[in-house]
């Protein structure tokens, strides 16, 4: 069945996408209706891995691929989730439709967004996007959260590696005026923001170089290498967030997410890192990695004493 609207352009999909199990999709939903701000001319590809499922590259029109649970949430809290892959791919089922599954079964409404990646942008979009696409998909909820049972108010955002900067830039950037970026007199601030093994500074010493060359190019001037390193823009208005990472993490050493709880802390805001002794880089689930595999137990833990797992 295939059904499509005009109010933020919506394709309802009768199907089942399967990865390693079943997962049941509902929504797919065009971030943009006909004029996409930065469009490209780019045809999206999609590859396989037999452990992580769908690579995804090459995005031309963003999405929100929304993940209802099987009834309605008793919390009303919703997820978007930002999945990694150094601003060149998207590791889809990885650190994204698997994930979103488990936030269903935990009661929550959870978005996977499908955003635009810097790598194949032409230099006047390169760093923009992205972070267009993540505000745009947190109005777009917000703005349609009666429709999928989500308070306005339990809007939060997860990224992993280079998906955790887009998510922790929509967490501090969202009052920063985008060239070319749709009018929305929607708040795009998050309500919470969970972190995997983030990307967060472009300072040489501590950052993943791939995913700052792919964001801003080959010698980005130091006003865009302090505006992109995340730390530096964290105010009293950033939401509580938390931050989990790995000790042996060699592709995003763990000084990014230690820099950003540096900062929560300076400014006030509810904040908790975890970093595991073992784990590596782009653990997703953790599984068969150690103590890691329990961090979705930290995460209901703390989604529960922020208030997010609460019937209130």
């Amino acid at each position: 069945m295939l059904k499509v609207a005009n109010l933020f352009g919506v394709v309802v999909v009768g199907m089942m996408i399967c990865t390693t199990g079943a997962i049941s999709q509902d929504l797919v939903i065009p971030l943009y209706n006909d004029d996409i701000p930065c469009s490209n001319a780019l045809e999206v590809e999609t590859t396989y891995d037999s452990l992580i499922g769908r690579r995804i590259s090459k995005v031309h029109s963003p999405e929100l691929h929304v993940f209802l649970p099987a009834t309605p949430s008793p919390y009303k809290t919703g997820i978007i989730i930002c999945p990694g892959g150094g601003y060149v791919v998207q590791a889809w089922d990885w650190e994204g439709t698997r994930i979103a599954k488990w936030f269903n079964e935990q009661g929550l409404t959870a978005f996977v967004l499908r955003y635009r990646l810097p790598h194949w942008e032409k230099d006047s979009c390169r760093s923009t996007v992205a972070l267009m696409d993540a505000q745009r998909a947190i109005r777009l909820v917000r703005a349609r959260a009666g429709e999928w049972q989500v308070s306005e108010d339990k809007i939060g955002i997860m990224g992993f590696s280079a998906g955790g900067h887009l998510a922790s830039s929509a967490a501090t950037m969202f009052d920063h005026s985008l060239k070319n970026a749709v009018d929305d007199t929607t708040s795009s601030r998050p309500d919470f923001a969970i972190l995997m093994y983030p990307v967060i500074t472009m300072d040489s010493s501590w950052a993943h170089m791939g995913s700052r060359r792919n964001l801003l190019g080959e010698n980005p001037p130091q006003q865009m290498l302090d505006l992109y390193s995340t730390e530096k823009q964290v105010t009293s208005l950033t939401p509580p967030t938390l931050l989990i990472h790995a000790s042996d993490d060699r592709g995003v050493v763990p000084a990014n997410s230690i820099l950003f709880y540096q900062a929560l802390l300076a400014n006030g805001v509810p904040a908790a890192l975890h970093i595991y002794a073992q784990g590596g880089h782009g653990f997703s689930f953790g599984k068969g990695r150690g103590a890691v595999e329990n961090w979705p137990t930290l995460c209901t833990d703390w989604l529960r004493e922020q208030g997010f797992l609460s019937l209130e």
